[in-house]
């Protein structure tokens, strides 16, 4: 059919048409000829045949007539039925014409969606072969499960993940390897899942691990599907767990020496008044009173041990731009949901910094949170974080337009009465600061509150150690 077609080609058209034109005239002159003997008009058909693939329908109902008329005017028929032989001849030769008009165009149409489902295949088959190169060349491991919780397809990540040394994943079933998964497939509602999850897994070895799972699942007709991203979480654990203890160790440690400078202040004081009654002659000799004596030496000498760790020790050099980018992913949306437009005024390229990342972060948070809570009942709602370079020393500004603070010689006394929680916050944040050299100080302002937190500019550690 396409070498048919190819014969209906537009660069054809012209010459066909000539060639259906010289047709038409030489049946013409044929059976004028021969109209005594026989009639010829059937051949009228082959032109209109050629024709019927360029011309349109109302230039084929034409040519039809006139081929009627052609072979009606050289017949030898009688003439009382000339024009019902008319009538038979020229549908005959507009239904021969259509009919290929249609077939040509149909053909094309068929041929034409041919094609272009050929390229869709072709594109079709070229991306799922980049899908496929990467998927096998994902790190991550990548499964596909069905309904019944057998694997279908895994890549080499999987593979290593979950059965190094073991035969391969596919057609194996999940549950062994992944439990969660398969009751994620057994309790699928028809709605569609795409979401996340940590679980347990274990390996072909038996060994446990802590896997987290990108996951979605899908239809098809032979049931639903599940196809999941899976890598191993354990080393993260184990750091983020080391590195939460150690953060816990380093923050008691800082709020127990600030706890004991307070407790060895109020020794100071007991022993003074201890003292003086000790000059009282009534208490020379009585148990009681040197035993009191002696619990407040032994506090004393408890509150001065050294459990704080030096300026080095507790602090690195450290990018502050960096820790404000991280701050404000943490609070810009919860400000936002709060309706409290937050300014950010940092100077560019601010000096590195000697200070505890981790702490400072949460000095920061302390700080925002505070802030916060001081603007819940008022109408202009706005926070300025400021960051410049002041005087040998970076200084980052908290400003904001809450309600102020009444009594500002008691900001950072801890267990303050009337504090919205255990009045600790500014205390330790205080003290965290002063660990790695850093300070935080309360600057009053005619509205609003200001709290500024000034590092010392980042230095190497032994010139710290000496500071």
């Amino acid at each position: 059919m396409k070498d048919v077609l190819s014969m209906y080609a537009p660069a054809n058209r012209t010459r066909l048409i000539v060639v259906a034109g010289l047709l038409i005239s030489a049946i013409a002159v044929v059976d004028w000829a021969t109209k005594p003997y026989i009639s010829l008009g059937f051949l009228y058909l082959f032109p209109i045949m050629i024709l019927g693939g360029f011309l349109s329908r109302t230039q084929i109902v034409g040519v039809a007539l006139v081929c009627a008329v052609l072979q009606e005017a050289f017949s030898n028929l009688p003439e009382n039925e000339a024009v019902l032989r008319l009538l038979f001849s020229s549908a005959g030769f507009v239904g021969t014409g259509l009919f290929i008009s249609e077939l040509i165009r149909n053909r094309r149409i068929a041929i034409t969606h041919v094609e272009e489902l050929e390229g869709q295949i072709k594109l079709r088959e070229d991306a799922e072969e980049q899908l496929r190169s990467l998927v096998e060349s994902s790190p991550a491991a990548i499964v596909t499960i069905d309904s019944g919780g057998s694997v279908l397809l895994a890549n080499e990540a999987a593979q290593h993940l979950l059965a190094l040394e073991g035969k391969p994943l596919q057609d194996q079933g999940i549950n062994s390897y992944l439990p969660a998964l398969q009751t994620i497939l057994k309790t699928q509602q028809p709605r569609v899942f795409r979401t996340t999850l940590q679980c347990t897994g274990k390996r072909s070895d038996g060994e446990v691990f802590l896997a987290g799972v990108w996951f979605s699942t899908y239809g098809t007709i032979s049931g639903p599907r599940l196809a999941a991203i899976i890598v191993d979480l354990s080393e993260d654990l184990r750091n983020r767990e080391d590195l939460s203890l150690d953060y816990l160790l380093k923050n008691t440690r800082i709020l127990m020496s600030a706890v004991a400078h307070e407790i060895r202040n109020l020794c100071g004081a007991v022993l003074v008044v201890h003292k003086n009654l000790s000059r009282v002659k009534e208490l020379e000799s009585n148990e009681d009173f040197e035993a009191l004596g002696n619990l407040i030496q032994s506090l004393e000498r408890v509150s001065a041990l050294e459990l704080g760790s030096t300026t080095a020790q507790n602090g690195e050099v450290v990018e502050l731009t960096s820790v404000l980018d991280e701050l404000r992913i943490l609070i810009e949306t919860a400000y936002h949901e709060s309706d409290i437009k937050v300014q950010w005024d940092v100077q560019e390229s601010l000096p590195l910094v000697w200070a505890d990342r981790y702490g400072l972060i949460q000095v920061f948070l302390n700080l925002a949170k505070n802030s916060r809570r001081a603007m819940a009942s008022t109408g202009v709602k706005q926070l300025r974080i400021a960051a410049r370079e002041e005087d040998g020393t970076v200084v980052i500004r908290f400003e904001d337009t809450g309600t102020g603070v009444a009594s500002p010689e008691n900001l950072f006394r801890p267990f303050q009465s009337g504090a919205k929680s255990s009045g600790l916050g500014l205390y330790v944040s205080r003290a965290i600061m002063r660990s790695f050299g850093g300070e935080l100080s309360y600057e009053p302002r005619s509205e609003g509150c200001c709290f500024a937190v000034v590092l010392p500019l980042g230095v190497g550690e032994e010139e710290a150690a000496n500071a």
